[in-house]
C-alpha cells in the first residue's frame, strides 16, 4: 500500500506524509519514558499532489489541526503500539480530507407558521391569566 485512498479517483502517496515516532504523554509507567509509541504526522497541503479543490478547501477549513502555513499536524497516542497509532493517524488524515469534500446545504431561513404564532400567543395569554389569579384576593 503506497497510497492513502481518499476517494475512487484521489489518493495521497505515502511519500508526501511525514510520520515521526515520539514519546507518548500520560500514564504508562516506566514504559512511557523508554518507548516512542506515539506518532506525529505532518502533511503539507501546498506541496501535495491533491487536486486544487481539495487543497483550497483544506486551507479554508476551520480545523485546529491545519496550521496557518497550510500543514496538517496530527498527533496519535491513543494506543500503546506504534503501529496502531500510525494507522490511527493515517485514518484521521483520511477522514479530515474526506470531510472537506462534503458541501453543506445552504440554510434557508424560515418563519414560524400562522398556526404556531397563534398557539404561542394563546399559551402566553393563558400563562398571564394564571399569574393574575395568584394575586391578592379582593372583596
Amino acid at each position: 500500500m503506497n497510497t492513502l485512498p481518499i476517494s475512487q479517483q484521489v489518493a495521497i502517496p505515502l511519500a508526501e506524509i511525514e510520520i515521526q515516532a515520539i514519546r507518548a504523554q500520560g500514564a504508562g509507567g516506566q514504559n512511557v519514558n523508554k518507548v516512542s509509541s506515539a506518532v506525529h504526522l505532518r502533511f503539507d497541503i501546498q506541496a501535495s499532489s491533491l487536486p486544487e479543490f481539495y487543497k483550497q478547501r483544506l486551507r479554508q477549513a476551520s480545523d485546529q489541526r491545519v496550521s496557518r502555513e497550510g500543514i496538517v499536524i496530527i498527533k496519535a497516542q491513543r494506543f500503546r503500539s506504534q503501529e496502531k497509532n500510525r494507522a490511527d493517524a493515517l485514518s484521521r488524515l483520511q477522514e479530515l480530507v474526506r470531510s472537506v469534500t462534503v458541501v453543506q446545504k445552504k440554510r434557508r431561513p424560515t418563519k414560524p407558521g400562522k398556526n404556531a404564532r397563534k398557539k404561542r400567543m394563546d399559551s402566553k395569554t393563558r400563562r398571564g391569566q394564571l399569574k393574575n389569579l395568584r394575586g391578592k384576593v379582593r372583596d
